[in-house]
């Protein structure tokens, strides 16, 4: 889930993509595949065609379906899977209304629109690239079967929502990087052309040594949707994903990831410890399952760096998403596109007119690696360690503890259900009254 007007001015909504994209994609040309010696096997079907499988088709993956048609490449979508039919056909008319303009690069038959929880494989199995935009709860496994069936793969971040998954993540990583399959993580400030910017220079020490970051996601509510009496408490749960954390994470891993990333990117390293607060103080109704609605977290990095970050869901708050690095000779404010020295001038400003549209970045360099033959491409594995850098956040805030990274990485500990069926129950339950037991600091415990 994204906050689409977190920004100022960096790039367009994803919704407002979603809207324009047709009239974008009138105007592209369609490339042939040329593909280098020996990797031929990339592709399958028809000469020329990279086919295209979306797992998950809520607001997201349509968004990145419609992104993935919309670039130069000669690409189909030809399967879709998830766990609701009803989400699956809003997306296919979704996607299908977007894609007015190139109505061909369409191609799902109604014999490859696959729902229910087993329905990934075979849409997989039709495919050259997958795009996987689930709750992050699954993503380890449908990451996991993508490479297994030789498929370069978008997904979206975050990857995991629990160390065990991290580990799998990490281990399939290496597996894509032995096959060569390009892997590309939603994680798009990394394509976008005022950060890239902003980090070239510090990189160029225009800042000089960095010496703190403060890193925020502050915004208001989000949505929630009601039970329903047919619901079975696995489906309301898939339902509301967002707000339990099997599933998503909590929206320190779901959202503020962003931000983290920024920080692990600028430093260049992946800290070492987390400590840091947070709580339900607005958002207590039972209706918001088990995650809290502020974090506050203390990164620290092996040199004693440290990186604050703060995420919230308060309505009628200040909202802020955003990043600052600080160094002895300056900070970037990446908002705005700006560097200031250390007495607060402007030593760097980027042309905000020169902004790219960083979701579509992604898929356009995706894919033109894909359609070229190269081997580009390899997200997963820092996608892991940003991914696993939120979790410790949270394992932070919910327990009070100070929490290593490399022992979270080590400890196995899954949020997973022993089994993926709507009449299974899922990993937390509700007690009589409906509500969710909740962490709390100083009572909840982890590797202690």
């Amino acid at each position: 889930m994204e906050n689409e007007k977190s920004t100022s001015f960096h790039g367009q909504s994803r919704r407002d993509f979603v809207k324009q994209s047709s009239l974008l994609a009138g105007g592209l040309l369609a490339a042939p595949i040329i593909a280098e010696a020996g990797q031929a096997n990339y592709f399958s079907g028809a000469p020329g065609v990279i086919k295209v499988a979306l797992i998950g088709c809520g607001g997201r993956g349509t968004g990145a379906a419609v992104q993935a048609l919309s670039t130069k490449q000669n690409v189909q979508l030809v399967a879709m899977a998830d766990a609701f039919k009803d989400r699956l056909d809003d997306s296919y008319n979704g996607i299908v209304d977007s894609m007015k303009a190139t109505p061909e690069r369409v191609k799902v038959a109604e014999a490859d629109k696959y729902v229910g929880f087993d329905g990934y494989k075979a849409a997989i199995a039709k495919a050259d690239v997958v795009i996987l935009t689930t709750p992050p709860g699954f993503r380890p496994i449908h990451f996991e079967e993508a490479i297994r069936q030789g498929k370069h793969v978008f997904m979206e971040k975050p990857v995991a929502t629990d160390p065990a998954g991290i580990a799998k993540v990490l281990e399939t990583a290496e597996k894509a990087k032995a096959k060569k399959l390009n892997v590309v993580v939603g994680l798009q400030r990394r394509y976008q052309t005022s950060y890239l910017e902003l980090y070239k220079r510090v990189k160029d020490g225009i800042i000089g040594d960095i010496t703190s970051m403060q890193v925020y996601w502050n915004q208001g509510a989000l949505w929630v949707k009601p039970r329903k009496p047919e619901y079975t408490e696995m489906e309301y749960q898939m339902r509301n994903w967002y707000y339990f954390n099997w599933l998503c994470g909590d929206h320190i891993v779901e959202q503020h990831i962003h931000n983290i990333d920024v920080g692990n990117w600028f430093k260049g390293e992946i800290p070492v410890t987390a400590m840091g607060m947070g709580g339900r103080a607005i958002r207590t109704g039972k209706e918001f399952g088990e995650i809290y609605d502020h974090h506050y977290v203390e990164y620290r990095y092996a040199d004693g760096v440290v990186m604050n970050a703060q995420c919230r869901h308060w309505k009628d708050a200040v909202s802020r998403v955003d990043e600052e690095i600080i160094g002895t000779k300056g900070r970037v404010i990446c908002d705005r596109g700006r560097i200031v020295d250390s007495k607060g001038k402007t030593i760097y400003q980027f042309d905000k007119k020169q902004e790219n549209r960083p979701y579509q970045a992604e898929h356009d360099e995706l894919f033109a690696a894909v359609a070229a033959g190269q081997y580009k491409f390899e997200d997963a594995k820092r996608g892991a360690e940003t991914t696993l850098t939120a979790i410790i956040g949270r394992l932070a805030t919910y327990s009070g503890q100070t929490i290593a990274f490399e022992k979270a990485l080590a400890s196995g500990l899954n949020l997973q259900p022993a089994k993926y069926a709507f009449d299974a129950p899922p990993p937390v339950l509700p007690d009589a009254d409906g509500n969710y037991a909740y962490a709390k600091p100083g009572i909840t415990k982890y590797f202690s």
